[in-house]
């Protein structure tokens, strides 16, 4: 079970992704797309509903073209 800090962290976490992929202009479809992960995935990870792995945020950043660390405090 997740902690408030943990909720919080996988929040902002959700924000600063939503925050790139609006400011690229892509749909969370399109992202998924781009990603190879379904809309569904990419929404619940914006909305920090998701630990999400690794490997999935790397692809995320990847596509956003932005380093990896820029997700994160």
């Amino acid at each position: 079970m997740a902690s408030i800090d943990d909720n919080k962290f996988l929040q902002r976490l959700g924000d600063r992704i939503r925050k790139q992929r609006e400011i690229r202009g892509l749909t969370q479809q399109q992202l998924g797309d781009q990603c190879a992960l379904h809309r569904t995935f990419i929404g619940s990870v914006e909305r920090g509903e998701r630990n999400v792995a690794v490997l999935n945020l790397r692809k995320i950043a990847q596509v956003l073209r932005i380093r990896i660390a820029e997700l994160f405090d």
